[in-house]
């Protein structure tokens, strides 16, 4: 990952109790990955939040996937 590739995940501690948002908005990267792994489609998603962009969930579930990178070496 490079920077600015997640440049729309944003912290702000005094919002949704500083989790990854969207673009500062309260949407949670959580919600949109979970809305995603119950079937939702970006389409589903974009039409339930109209401030939302396609980019927008790419990044949720690229960043995501970034978090379940780590390794356990066990043994």
């Amino acid at each position: 990952m490079h920077a600015g590739e997640l440049d729309r995940v944003t912290f702000e501690a005094g919002k949704m109790g500083g989790r990854a948002c969207i673009r500062g908005l309260r949407i949670t990267v959580a919600h949109l990955v979970s809305r995603v792994a119950e079937g939702a489609t970006a389409e589903q998603l974009l039409a339930e939040y109209p401030d939302l962009e396609a980019e927008d969930i790419r990044q949720a579930l690229t960043y995501a996937a970034w978090l379940t990178n780590d390794r356990i070496i066990v043994g």
